[in-house]
């Protein structure tokens, strides 16, 4: 909607993932660091966690995107709902390994450790990340466990990077997972970004998208974005992303507290049709841009509980 006024070349603070807009806070960068290093001596077991917003996924895929395909193998989980078979099945097949149907835990998990002893002997590091971890079943984690303990007398078998909030770390420390605890080796986490990351992130998005320094957020209008965003990257965008909404109502390319405020007026709903339109706008064109915007929010979570609802176990 703004692109052209701002000679922008794509919206700067889209939510979705594009490694091109990674911003590499202090935390973001030494949990990347500790990852790949942990993978590549073969730690066993990880551990990332952090708020929501504060980039877990983002990272994860750009982990996997360091990762050389000649030396590795990957399996990603997303469904936390999955129960141990289940989770088994979706390993196998992220590994690209078939299985009989109505094959047994045990018939699964064989045909796991025979696949990854092929791997080893082929020189390759097999890795598995779940995410969401914060949601696993004790029955989940229980299977993990038993993951970690495929080894050789000199190495694990499967490397296992477990992705959540914060507690996550709060459950696995629970003393009925004390044995899964103790087996975690690294831990990172991702922080929310302070006042002067929070300018960084913003005109590191800005460029990217082509800004080519045109646009300016005045020192007010950061402060304002860090404290109501509390220094979450998501929170920042969707800020951000508003503020730019309401400067481009003003026709201006500064960006002060009061564009600012607008855009936290438009994003609760609060005169989102005076923030989000230039005067000579229908309010109705606001209005249905909104509504299709819901709307499409609305579908997307009703495909995602569909979707675990199906891995679950639905018939």
């Amino acid at each position: 909607m703004y692109e052209a006024f701002y000679g922008l070349a794509e919206k700067p603070f889209s939510l979705t993932p594009n490694p091109r807009y990674v911003f590499y806070s202090e935390h973001y960068r030494a949990a990347l660091d500790h990852l790949l290093y942990g993978l590549n001596e073969r730690e066993g077991f990880m551990l990332l966690t952090g708020m929501v917003g504060t980039g877990k996924t983002t990272l994860c895929r750009e982990l996997l995107e360091n990762l050389d395909p000649q030396h590795y193998r990957t399996a990603l989980i997303f469904n936390p709902f999955l129960n141990g078979t289940e989770m088994l099945q979706a390993l196998l097949t992220e590994f690209g390994c078939s299985y009989p149907a109505g094959a047994s835990k045990k018939e699964l998990l064989d045909r796991l450790n025979r696949f990854l002893l092929s791997q080893l002997i082929d020189g390759k590091t097999c890795v598995a990340i779940f995410d969401e971890a914060q949601h696993l079943s004790a029955e989940f984690l229980e299977q993990i466990r038993v993951l970690s303990n495929l080894e050789t007398d000199r190495e694990k078998l499967l490397q296992i990077l477990l992705v959540g909030q914060p507690e996550l770390r709060e459950r696995i420390q629970q003393p009925s997972l004390a044995q899964l605890d103790q087996r975690v080796s690294l831990r990172c986490t991702l922080r929310d970004l302070n006042r002067q990351e929070t300018e960084r992130y913003v005109y590191h998005r800005l460029n990217v998208a082509g800004a080519q320094g045109r646009i300016l957020f005045t020192d007010g209008a950061i402060s304002k974005i860090h404290q109501e965003s509390r220094g979450v990257p998501r929170l920042i965008s969707l800020i951000s992303d508003r503020t730019l909404l309401a400067g481009y109502v003003a026709q201006t390319m500064k960006l002060a507290p009061k564009q600012v405020r607008q855009g936290l007026a438009s994003l609760r709903g609060e005169g989102g049709e005076q923030a989000g339109r230039r005067p000579a706008d229908r309010p109705r064109r606001w209005f249905r841009g909104f509504a299709l915007t819901v709307t499409g929010l609305a579908l997307l979570a009703g495909l995602g509980v569909a979707a675990a609802w199906y891995a679950g176990g639905a018939p």
